[in-house]
């Protein structure tokens, strides 16, 4: 059973790279996002309110505008997919559905800003500060809960493996990212704009 889990994890975080991470710019973004995240969750022990706000601010914007700015969006001749087959047999969150998630994320202080006591949930805000922990704690259960949503919902479309693999794939993406993305900020300087190993990598895969 574990042997499973960990094969399919394997699975999951190859077919994410391949697919999604063509471009070093993406990669150096992903690098940045992973050494943010790293941070955000040492201070999810300390204070999770900051974890919050680096976690969107920082982790989550640069890891988002690699994928929507910088991935190629045309037909990928390294894996033979069309970008519109890569986004319907995505597990996880493809682009359409990070407009959501990053939409709801965006629009949730305005709620606050509406009633400050979100429903009676808090105290009513009185200054900047006291606004700026309270829009942190929102993003925090935005966070947790785009993670257990997406994870239940493959329970149902996929089966429970699949779910548990996802949500395990994105916990330690973080670490996974920092390894495996490390060099591409060399890469871009060195005007490599396009992964030129990952066609190797896929035939030999």
């Amino acid at each position: 059973m574990i042997k499973n889990f960990l094969q399919e994890l394997r699975t999951q975080r190859w077919d994410d790279h391949r697919y999604y991470h063509h471009s070093r710019i993406n990669q150096s973004l992903h690098f940045v996002s992973a050494v943010s995240f790293l941070f955000a969750y040492v201070m999810l022990l300390i204070d999770p309110v900051v974890s919050a706000l680096v976690g969107w601010l920082v982790s989550m914007t640069t890891r988002q505008a690699g994928h929507f700015f910088f991935e190629p969006k045309g037909y990928d001749h390294v894996n033979e997919a069309s970008h519109e087959h890569k986004e319907e047999i995505k597990v996880g969150y493809n682009l359409q559905r990070k407009v959501v998630l990053m939409s709801i994320w965006a629009l949730s202080p305005l709620v606050l800003a509406l009633d400050p006591t979100l429903f009676g949930l808090f105290e009513p805000w009185t200054s900047f500060t006291d606004f700026t922990r309270q829009v942190a704690k929102i993003w925090l259960a935005v966070g947790i809960g785009g993670l257990l949503f997406r994870t239940v919902h493959l329970f149902f479309i996929r089966d429970v493996e699949t779910g548990l693999v996802w949500m395990t794939k994105i916990i330690t993406d973080p670490f996974n990212d920092f390894k495996l993305y490390r060099k591409a900020p060399l890469a871009l300087i060195k005007g490599e704009l396009i992964d030129p190993g990952l066609e190797n990598h896929v035939k030999h895969a």
